[in-house]
């Protein structure tokens, strides 16, 4: 049996719910999980690495506030937990940018703490899971994180960042070519970039997809919601693939499409 892991990023408490149902509904009709890395207290002025406006605030709408709270829509929150299929990661705290690449072990615990609070006053369960903005973790921010979540999920792992105690483990993942490890008390997942992506040639999405999941024993498909939505219309031709891939994975009786959670439950074969 091979595994695939959906991951989305970026839901947040200005994440308009028709852009998720739209390309979700697929998905959990199917009993397919779809997990969500949510920001717990999203900043509305957020930006991305080159200094602009992050893509997921296209529908802010004005908000004035610094930070709004997932809590703070309670529509967002009920459709949510109204739909099981939908399994919550927890995505940095307030999606400033490279916010978990310091080294203060007081301010990363006071932020992954606070993220993880405000997650479940909304009503979610304790995340398992912890994503971090832009895949950008310092040393003493993976020792924090790792003392609190079951699985960290990222793009790669520099060795530069990771605890020293970490690095026999991670010598071993790369000698065996292994693109997901375990190391402290979490299971680290790596994933091939971001296949379902708008900047990706959607006539080969599916094959890449295919050769992707074939190659692995577990994969993990990430993507973003706000791509699908320039400017707020829906780039059809791009959700389209999404459905496909939902169609393709659904089809596959030896692939087995599965949450972070049952990761960390399951103890599923990784490599």
């Amino acid at each position: 049996m091979r595994y695939v892991i959906l991951r989305d990023d970026d839901t947040n408490a200005l994440t308009p719910i028709e852009c998720l149902e739209q390309l979700y509904r697929p998905f959990l009709d199917r009993k397919l999980p779809v997990n969500l890395a949510v920001i717990p207290d999203v900043s509305v002025d957020a930006k991305t690495p080159e200094g602009k406006a992050e893509g997921f605030l296209f529908a802010k709408n004005g908000a004035q506030s610094p930070r709004v709270r997932i809590q703070d829509n309670q529509r967002l929150v009920a459709y949510l937990l109204d739909n099981p299929g939908y399994k919550i990661a927890q995505h940095g705290c307030h999606h400033d940018c490279f916010e978990f690449d310091i080294e203060s072990p007081t301010e990363i615990s006071a932020r992954l703490d606070r993220g993880t609070r405000l997650l479940m006053e909304a009503g979610f369960p304790q995340p398992v899971t912890f994503v971090a903005p832009h895949d950008k973790l310092s040393r003493a921010s993976y020792r924090e994180v790792a003392k609190r979540f079951d699985v960290i999920s990222s793009g790669w792992f520099e060795l530069k960042r990771l605890p020293v105690a970490w690095w026999p483990k991670y010598f071993a993942k790369k000698m065996r070519h292994e693109p997901h490890w375990r190391a402290g008390n979490s299971v680290l997942l790596s994933h091939p970039g971001c296949l379902l992506s708008a900047r990706r040639n959607f006539d080969s999405m599916l094959e890449e997809i295919i050769r992707a999941t074939d190659d692995r024993q577990l994969t993990v498909l990430v993507t973003h919601w706000w791509e699908y939505f320039p400017n707020g219309v829906p780039n059809e031709g791009f959700i389209r693939r999404l459905h496909q891939t939902a169609e393709y994975l659904n089809s596959q009786k030896d692939i087995e499409v599965v949450s972070f959670e049952d990761v960390a439950k399951r103890g599923l074969q990784l490599n």
